[in-house]
């Protein structure tokens, strides 16, 4: 007997974020939490963007590099965060069909969990450091604006074909009973738990993407390093190495700020079954902001060049 309130549609024409289910009692406090950690993401971001364009001193690959992934951070915050506090604020839950295919795909292809484009531009900020210290007067040959501009357009390409399937695959399945996302935004896995069709397809490519994009990038950047830290160890004085070392140490504080919480969250993910819900909908939120976050702030306090250009800016401001 079939189920009369059962409803197959192919394309639905909207989608309903419910938000984060089981705590609309606090989300003023958690759209505080939100909306200042997007307020700060801007700002750091933009000052980083900024100081780079305003400094010819640091017209240099490392800071191309990382103009890379503050664009990055902006653009994927930017993805998720006005919606979110839209449905937080205003209980503006419904989203357009194709509105949500964009936002699914800008998510995916802009967070470093899904796209790797974070652990791409890693790499490259490794093969930066690398080329640094292990042949640093070849540095200015080797690692040209040229160059430069091609990686950064090859890891904008990787991730823009990479992702683009999911969009198409979640367009062609076929929806039943409900249109409800209980998210405040369109995951990929979210949308296709819709699906009333076999979706095995979209599980074994999110599995491809993880292994053979990020896998990739793990491996390039342990062996990038791999390669520094034996070049540091090898260095004549105890005083260079602390030194040439202190030059790794903002790359890797963003490394361990972006996967130690994605380790942490995959591990709840996949063993924390009798996690209420909404908790793991808010660590995953809070998961995807903290880079956007913390990346310009460690940067910022780290890298000498634009923290004293930064200081200049402030000091000098009202001469």
């Amino acid at each position: 007997m079939s189920d009369s309130n059962t409803t197959h549609f192919t394309n639905p024409s909207t989608f309903i974020l419910l938000g984060i289910p089981g705590l609309e009692a606090a989300y003023v406090w958690i759209s505080i939490l939100f909306c200042t950690m997007y307020v700060t993401a801007i700002l750091g971001n933009f000052t980083i963007l900024f100081t780079v364009k305003t400094e010819p001193s640091l017209h240099g690959p490392m800071y191309y590099f990382l103009c890379m992934l503050a664009i990055t951070d902006l653009v994927e915050c930017t993805s998720i965060v006005p919606k979110m506090l839209s449905i937080f604020w205003f209980n503006s839950r419904e989203i357009d069909f194709r509105s949500c295919l964009t936002q699914l795909y800008f998510i995916h292809c802009f967070s470093g969990m899904e796209s790797g484009i974070f652990s791409g531009i890693f790499v490259a900020m490794a093969f930066d450091r690398n080329v640094v210290i292990c042949d640093p007067l070849r540095h200015s040959t080797i690692l040209t604006s040229p160059v430069v501009a091609k990686i950064g357009l090859a890891l904008m390409l990787r991730s823009s074909i990479v992702i683009l399937p999911y969009p198409f695959l979640v367009r062609q399945w076929q929806y039943c009973r409900t249109n409800i996302i209980p998210q405040p935004y369109c995951a990929h896995i979210a949308v296709v738990n819709l699906a009333c069709t076999d979706t095995r397809v979209s599980s074994y490519y999110g599995l491809f993407v993880v292994i053979c994009v990020i896998g990739l990038d793990v491996i390039f950047i342990a062996l990038s390093y791999t390669q520094i830290l034996r070049a540091i160890f090898s260095l004549p004085t105890k005083d260079t190495q602390i030194k040439t070392f202190g030059t790794c140490i903002s790359h890797l504080c963003a490394i361990l700020t972006f996967y130690i919480p994605s380790l942490f969250f995959s591990l709840m993910f996949r063993f924390g079954q009798n996690v209420p819900l909404h908790f793991h909908i808010l660590i995953a939120k809070v998961y995807l902001l903290m880079p956007p976050v913390l990346n310009p702030i460690i940067y910022g306090v780290r890298t000498k060049q634009i923290r004293d250009r930064l200081l200049w800016l402030f000091t000098n401001k009202g001469t």
